[in-house]
């Protein structure tokens, strides 16, 4: 008889979550804790992410859609109300603002009396990848540096148990970059941080500080690969830690990562097909013993349709828990030692890494090479999309298998959840009625104490919690660092000459140059991002396909108000207008587009891109827009013939 093996403690499982309002999202938490979720994941919306108010005119329409408002310390209050901070593991994936925020949650873990010190958990504090992927960034790269390093060090002396940064390489991967791009973008991010936090903490300490620094990666569908990866990123690390920074302790030198497996593989097409290739994605990450994973969360099978229910969340977080507890996998060692063919891929992937390493260096570190790292992003997606065009990546049910039976499981008035629509509106009641309860004084002080802070270079934490206890708002206090530092516009990584990717696009070519022809000059095309939402992949893609197609295109980048893109559209009078949102806020601003061009009297056919049920896509057209595309629109040379149709004189005459 043997003995029972002893089994390994599960990662934590986490679920990603916050939509509507505080409460909302408290109620949520809780039902999700009670089920066996062992970690909290918070959501912030848009205006949260990028410092302003809920009332402020770029947060319309985008107030609770993609995660929770929190505008002032009593929505953070209300967001953790029965939830003990001091024993719970709370993950916050927040960038630009994430001073603010941590500061808003150590208030209220002092009101709970709390131990601050046994605080645990992680904010994500990554702006790098915010300037490539995701578009939440407010100051330029410097001073954001500077914010990041001031939570580390703040930590350091008053939360020792938390980590003040995640290196998010998970948007890398969405937005198309190569698994050698992922590990190599990730850890320049790292050693650009580590670089500045030397000279703000004892050298006695830096060991250490290095050991809190932890990861965020993304697991796609390529199995092996990604399994792969991890043990690439583990060896990378170590070499990193040991070579560059004279770390001889190995505990501080271990790759800690979360991750949440692939949304961007998720399809509109047969979306049940997500439920296999989120397990599958999972096993990348927790079946390799010595790369696994310290948490884990997974998306819901539908969330490339909409917002998913508590039930379709409470279905991924049971998969994690039938591979934790069902099965034997916590009962042994690393599956994978010693297998030649997962060691060659190893190798291959850190030598692809270790290359591009090396260009970034040379460039002067991470925040220097960020138009590059931009670029060659866009380049990768683009190769990405064209081979699932081509049908040289398969997509089972999107590209091959495309016919199938109706998925019960999207049948029915509540199948997929969408944000309350009231609850905007109650957000700017209580944001409102907040701000008449303030002791102004308090505030006015605490906000020059932070502009201080701003200006001379003292850390920014400390005036950030004062803040935060006099009832400073996120708007307010992200209006100072605009004010001190500056806002900045990242690159788009689309140039504005031809690229030489015209392969297949002769016909097009063509096409483009007969119509312009008649229209008089080039045929012009302009993309706009209206809102917050700063997922700006399909709207670099769209607009580089366009310029590879001959038309002259004109794409500025993310974060623009409705009456910002009617003013440019009046100065550069395209021929098409397309818009890219994906934040679910399509409805309001759109509408607000269209309005203001009608009082304009511009007739400019528009595009709307961005994930949209029909009845919403059927409003959208009674407001005059004149084609809708979602997810499973892959085929973009399909839109661009439809760009050359709408500006064709000729077409409209017909119409």
């Amino acid at each position: 008889m043997t003995d029972t093996p002893q089994r390994d403690k599960p990662w934590l499982f986490r679920t990603y979550a916050g939509h509507s309002t505080a409460a909302a999202s408290n109620a949520l938490y809780r039902g999700n804790l009670a089920k066996g979720q062992t970690g909290l994941s918070v959501a912030f919306d848009l205006p949260t992410q990028t410092g302003y108010d809920s009332d402020h005119e770029l947060a319309k329409g985008e107030v609770g859609k993609v995660g929770v408002p929190v505008a002032h310390l009593g929505d953070m209050r209300a967001l953790f109300v029965d939830i003990p901070l001091d024993q719970m593991n709370t993950s916050m994936t927040i960038n630009a603002t994430a001073p603010w925020l941590l500061s808003l949650y150590i208030a209220v873990a002092e009101e709970q009396g709390a131990d601050i010190s046994a605080l645990q958990g992680t904010v994500q504090n990554d702006i790098i990848k915010e300037y490539l992927s995701r578009g939440t960034y407010i100051c330029p790269p410097a001073p954001s540096l500077r914010m990041i390093t001031d939570v580390a060090a703040y930590t350091r002396q008053h939360l020792p148990k938390w980590n003040p940064m995640n290196v998010c390489s998970y948007h890398l991967q969405e937005a198309g970059a190569t698994p050698q791009q992922e590990l190599a973008y990730a850890l320049a991010t790292a050693t650009a941080v580590l670089d500045d936090l030397k000279d703000k903490v004892a050298p006695e300490d830096f060991p250490e500080m290095v050991g809190r620094i932890s990861f965020f990666v993304n697991a796609g569908i390529r199995f092996v690969t990604e399994l792969c990866k991890m043990r690439a990123f583990v060896d990378l690390w170590d070499d990193i830690c040991r070579d560059r920074y004279g770390v001889e302790d190995a505990r501080y030198r271990r790759f800690r990562y979360g991750v949440q497996v692939n949304s961007l593989g998720l399809t509109e097409q047969q979306p049940e097909n997500n439920v296999y290739r989120i397990l599958i994605e999972m096993l990348a990450v927790t079946l390799s013993k010595n790369a696994r994973a310290r948490a884990v969360q997974l998306p819901a099978w539908n969330e490339a349709l909409g917002l998913p229910r508590p039930w379709d969340q409470q279905w991924s977080l049971r998969m994690q828990q039938i591979l934790a507890f069902e099965t034997d996998l916590l009962e042994y060692d690393d599956l994978f030692d010693g297998n030649p063919a997962i060691e060659r891929k190893v190798a291959d992937l850190k030598e692809g890494a270790l290359a591009e390493l090396a260009q970034i260096d040379a460039m002067g570190g991470a925040v220097n090479a960020i138009e590059y790292m931009k670029s060659r992003l866009v380049e990768a997606n683009a190769d990405r999309i064209s081979g699932i065009e081509g049908g040289t990546t398969t997509v089972i049910g999107v590209n091959r298998y495309e016919s199938g039976e109706p998925s019960p499981l999207t049948s029915g008035p509540e199948a997929i959840m969408v944000a309350d629509p009231k609850a905007e509106a109650d957000q700017l009641a209580r944001l409102s009625k907040w701000k008449t309860k303030r002791d102004d004084a308090r505030v006015e002080a605490a906000l020059a104490s932070l502009r201080r802070a701003a200006k001379d270079g003292t850390n920014i934490m400390p005036p950030s919690i004062e803040a935060a206890k006099a009832g400073v708002t996120t708007g307010e206090w992200g209006d100072v660092l605009r004010q001190a530092f500056g806002q900045f516009r990242g690159p788009t990584g689309v140039a504005s000459a031809m690229s030489n990717r015209t392969q297949d696009l002769d016909d097009l070519r063509e096409k483009v140059d007969a119509v312009s022809s008649k229209l008089g000059r080039r045929l012009s095309f302009m993309v706009g991002k209206p809102g917050l939402d700063g997922h700006s992949n399909g709207a670099e893609q769209i607009a580089a396909r366009a310029r590879d197609c001959g038309m002259a295109i004109s794409y500025e980048g993310i974060r623009l108000t409705p009456a910002e893109i009617v003013e440019r559209a009046r100065a550069e009078q395209p021929h098409v207008l397309g818009l890219s949102i994906l934040s679910g806020s399509h409805i309001p601003l759109v509408s607000d587009l269209m309005d203001r061009l009608r009082a304009e009297g511009m007739d400019i056919p528009v595009l709307v891109g961005g994930i949209i049920p029909e009845e919403d896509a059927e409003l959208l057209r009674r407001k005059g827009v004149a084609r809708i595309y979602t997810p499973k629109d892959f085929e973009m040379n399909r839109i661009m013939a439809d760009i050359v149709t709408l500006a064709d004189p000729q077409s409209v005459a017909a119409q």
